[in-house]
């Protein structure tokens, strides 16, 4: 006997719907799975047998057959076993007709212990998502996944274990639905910290504003205890609040590495921050199941490298091209594998091995060629693709002991919503997001140059060999430092201040 099981798959993020199909004939016990499984769908065969006899089924000694199509693309996850179980429950006849009639428009997604538990697994919601689009609005998945199918807008019903999904069709039993949007309870502020228990660095502050009010990436550059690390993990409380839209394109790519908990909820814009020693597969994503790396999980977030120096510089070279195009792209023989990118890069870095470089009053022992050798690691096409580069120097006696704060995380965030909102309203017509994201024929629109500043960008390009990509950069941050200002047209002492950003430019690589 014959039965077809409909369930789902993913490809990077987006999903695609499979059919199980599932035939008993007469012949000696086997079990045999194909249509391209990976070996996590393998090993299916041992979880569901074991699974349907401990629910309390029979397992039919006969020969299976259980087919994935489209038999054509390959199919990787756990999420099978309850469609495969399912499958043969209908197939041996073990499921009234009543049953199978009502299986027939519904979506099957689970994991199954041995004991016919159903376990959460990755990539509910892409897959929900993907599948809502193509028509299919219902779906039985695990419980532990349900708050995560919310976000989906889908009919989607959680079951604890195989018995229960069966009684559900019998119509024996009601499952738990999905709840409400869960859009509208998630937080929006990641707390790191705040601005105000930051002594000095009142340039360093200033950065960090035009930073979050343009989506700029930055270079913090300053000895040890300067408090790079401090400032940029409070950058993300000066955030504005995400959309709905980067909220579900955060929880697509968290719930396809199996990072969201039972009650599937953000805390706020994404902070990621890998240690130095990370590879270059878990940094841009990758592997033999091509997965989202460090770069894809701060989309619409933060990626703070610390000790940027440190990193190998395969690992920073990486960098280049999400940096440019806001994503990534993993080519394999047979196909290839895009995961969104779009983040803020917060870098910091010691001016040398031993960190003095340049200090006041501590002397630094590092010699001239070690000191080239380590800045080297920053490559120039890198840092032209930073927007900017503050130097920070020590706190002073004086703006460590001052007993009046500073201006808090709440009020910076207050003028960088207003400057998101400026530019909203003006690229509300096309895809970008933020300042740092126009395109050139966006530039040419929005960052006419003002009265006197071709001059200055004229002069900076024939003394600084500025870049065509710099010059873009430093018209994209001015347009930033316009809109904090509210001034709809950029004037000439807001390129004049975006130069002081870019100490690169004037003295090279190895001088920072």
């Amino acid at each position: 006997m014959l039965s077809n099981i409909l369930s789902g798959c993913i490809n990077a993020l987006d999903g695609f719907l499979v059919s199980v199909e599932v035939d008993i004939s007469a012949g000696m016990p086997s079990f045999s799975l194909v249509g391209l499984p990976e070996q996590e769908v393998k090993e299916a065969k041992d979880r569901v047998l074991a699974a349907i006899r401990n629910s309390g089924f029979d397992v039919p000694l006969k020969k299976i057959t259980v087919n994935l199509a489209p038999a054509e693309v390959k199919k990787s996850g756990t999420h099978f076993d309850l469609p495969i179980a399912l499958g043969i429950l209908s197939a041996s006849g073990q499921l009234s007709k009543e049953a199978q009639q009502k299986s027939a428009g519904i979506v099957f997604i689970g994991s199954l212990g041995l004991n016919g538990k159903i376990h959460a697994c990755g990539g509910v919601l892409p897959m929900l998502i993907c599948l809502k689009k193509a028509g299919h609005n219902l779906a039985i998945i695990p419980a532990d996944n349900l708050n995560e199918a919310a976000y989906a807008s889908t009919q989607a019903y959680g079951a604890v274990n195989l018995k229960q999904a069966v009684e559900y069709l019998e119509g024996k039993q009601e499952l738990k639905p999905a709840g409400a949007d869960a859009l509208e309870n998630a937080e929006d502020e990641t707390l790191l910290g705040d601005f105000s228990e930051v002594k000095g660095q009142s340039l360093a502050k200033r950065a960090l504003e035009i930073a979050a009010a343009g989506g700029h990436n930055v270079l913090l550059v300053g000895p040890p205890g300067t408090g790079k690390s401090m400032l940029a993990k409070r950058f993300a409380g000066i955030l504005p609040p995400l959309t709905k839209e980067e909220r579900l394109d955060i929880l697509q790519i968290y719930s396809v590495c199996k990072l969201l908990g039972k009650n599937s909820k953000m805390p706020g814009r994404p902070f990621r921050d890998p240690h130095h020693t990370i590879s270059n597969i878990a940094l841009i994503g990758g592997g033999q199941t091509p997965k989202p790396g460090e770069v894809s999980l701060a989309h619409n977030g933060v990626l703070f490298l610390d000790e940027f120096a440190e990193f190998s510089r395969s690992s920073l070279e990486v960098l280049r091209e999400p940096l440019e195009t806001f994503k990534v792209t993993i080519a394999r023989a047979k196909d290839s594998f895009t995961f969104p990118a779009k983040f803020t890069l917060i870098a910091a870095m010691n001016p040398c091995p031993c960190g003095y470089h340049g200090h006041k009053i501590k002397q630094c022992n590092c010699t001239p060629l070690q000191i080239s050798r380590y800045k080297s690691k920053v490559s120039g096409p890198l840092l032209d693709r930073i927007d900017l580069t503050v130097n920070l120097n020590p706190v002073d006696y004086k703006d460590w002991n001052k007993k009046s704060e500073g201006e808090t995380s709440a009020q910076i965030r207050q003028r960088v919503i207003a400057a998101r909102q400026i530019q909203q309203e003006r690229f509300k017509n096309s895809t970008t997001t933020a300042n740092a994201f126009m395109s050139v024929a966006e530039i040419k629109e929005f960052c006419p140059l003002p009265q006197g500043g071709g001059e200055v960008l004229e002069l900076a390009m024939k003394k600084l060999g500025l870049s065509a990509r710099s010059l873009d950069k430093i018209l994209k941050t001015a347009r930033t430092i316009a809109d904090l200002a509210g001034s709809k047209d950029i004037q000439k002492q807001h390129i004049i201040e975006v130069m002081q950003y870019r100490p690169f430019d004037r003295k090279g690589v190895s001088d920072i």
